[in-house]
């Protein structure tokens, strides 16, 4: 039992065999916590890429989508090499190749802003995603196994509340950076020659470059400092072999053991149809601003996603303010509902209301992504099989890839961006109905909530 402290001399935490720490390292700990609003821009950025390309491109709402395709497939396709890196080497390692993907992607809209084509802004969003993969993955469980087990949802729910403010600065740069400009870009275009609009619209990329030289400035000092900085190790002790090393359990044992493992399945499914429903809010409120608000501009659209960040993050501190207080699905459960009403608003009331609607669902949202990885997370009882199970999680997000396609497309066919919203209105009641069932087997189960 390796239940000693650290070998790494100078450090005082003490690593036990379930992976958690005796303590947390604060220092660690906030440089780990810091990385969570990076990828919060990058998303948020995707929000004002769809409109800008719309109109650069002369894209349907269809196609808008495939930005977040491009974002949440670089999710799916790399959790798991992500959670063999974790597990061969650390998660230092993977966060540190997830920075370099992230720093690459950043790079490369250089040469897409000149090459002016719609596929190889995706390339570079997807290099991005596949950074953004490499640090959800390790992070996110990261974040959780630094410290004592019990306050483990606690840690995840501080460091992803930081996230929105990544979210409102990715949106503040798109909004003076990008559409400084003013106006709105559809119609400036709509009354210019066709060699005139061409012009004006590869100006337009052009601007696209601003925010990314931001980020990676800041990128590129925590890869050092994260580089220079000695990590915790935070990996559960799966048992020793004869030669002293760890036994690790293989790929398909651990697939087996995690599809086997239903709560845990269940948790996964969450995690897939919130992922689509916030992205798809997000990635379509600017849209609907445009749409049922007549005669604003680009940027003044966009300052309604900055008040959807802002009720995010309020309402990530609320309901922390519950969780500590009352049950964790009950609060989630009474947070999906009333979020789902929201909607309901959103997609039915044909004037400005639908859009305050929208902005008040994201303070529902608060929660929801980091209780639902950390409960799901939670299941897997051997704690051998935490980083793949954590890739799982974070493979989920390939709902951000398809339900905003959806969105897009129930758009395209009813010739209405408002009436789209339905989709994450049923989005946000399968959630509901989640979590319900979540409180209603604790409630039959106590023995369980107060073992885990």
């Amino acid at each position: 039992m390796q239940n000693s402290k650290n070998s790494d001399k100078g450090q005082s935490w003490l690593q036990l065999p379930d992976g958690y720490l005796d303590k947390t390292p604060m220092f660690q700990f906030l440089l780990v916590c810091l990385i969570f609003p990076l990828w919060g821009a990058a998303a948020s950025l995707n929000d004002i890429l769809i409109t800008q390309f719309k109109t650069v491109f002369t894209l349907n709402d269809t196609a808008t989508a495939f930005v977040q395709s491009a974002f949440y497939g670089g999710y799916f396709l790399m959790a798991i090499p992500a959670s063999r890196i974790v597990k061969k080497a650390s998660y230092k390692v993977a966060i540190l190749v997830g920075l370099m993907f992230y720093i690459i992607g950043c790079s490369l809209f250089f040469p897409a802003s000149r090459i002016a084509t719609y596929s190889v802004f995706l390339v570079a969003i997807f290099a991005i995603a596949v950074g953004l993969s490499f640090l959800e993955t390790s992070c996110d469980t990261y974040a959780s196994m630094m410290g004592p087990r019990n306050t483990a949802n606690q840690r995840l729910n501080f460091a992803q509340t930081l996230t929105p403010l990544g979210d409102i600065l990715g949106i503040v740069l798109g909004k003076y950076l990008i559409f400084g400009e003013g106006g709105n870009l559809a119609d400036k275009v709509a009354h210019m020659s066709k060699a005139e609009a061409h012009a004006y619209n590869l100006h337009m990329l052009q601007l696209t470059l601003r925010p990314y030289k931001f980020i990676l400035a800041i990128l590129i000092v925590i890869f050092i400092v994260l580089l220079l900085t000695k990590m915790p190790r935070a990996k559960a002790t799966a048992g020793t072999g004869a030669e002293g090393k760890e036994a690790q359990p293989s790929l398909g044992e651990t697939i087996h053991y995690l599809t086997h493992n239903k709560r845990f399945m269940m948790g996964v499914g969450a995690q897939f149809v919130y992922a689509g429903m916030q992205t798809t809010v997000w990635s379509f409120t600017i849209r609907l601003a445009l749409k049922v608000m007549h005669g604003i501009s680009d940027s003044e659209a966009s300052t309604f996603m900055i008040y959807s960040y802002v009720a995010w993050f309020v309402g990530k501190l609320v309901a922390n303010w519950f969780m500590n207080r009352y049950s964790i699905t009950k609060v989630l459960t009474w947070f999906s509902a009333l979020g789902m009403v929201c909607l309901v608003i959103a997609f039915t009331v044909p004037n400005a209301t639908a859009v305050y609607a929208a902005i008040a669902t994201s303070f529902f949202f608060g929660p929801e992504w980091p209780t639902i990885y950390a409960h799901t997370l939670d299941q897997i009882h051997e704690k051998k099989y935490t980083e793949t199970g954590g890739a799982f999680i974070v493979m989920s997000l390939i709902g951000g890839a398809i339900v905003p396609a959806i969105q897009g497309r129930v758009s395209d066919l009813s010739g209405s961006m408002q009436f789209s919203f339905i989709v994450p209105a049923i989005c946000f009641a399968i959630i509901t109905i989640y979590f319900w069932n979540e409180h209603r087997y604790e409630k039959a189960h106590p023995e369980e909530v107060q073992e885990h």
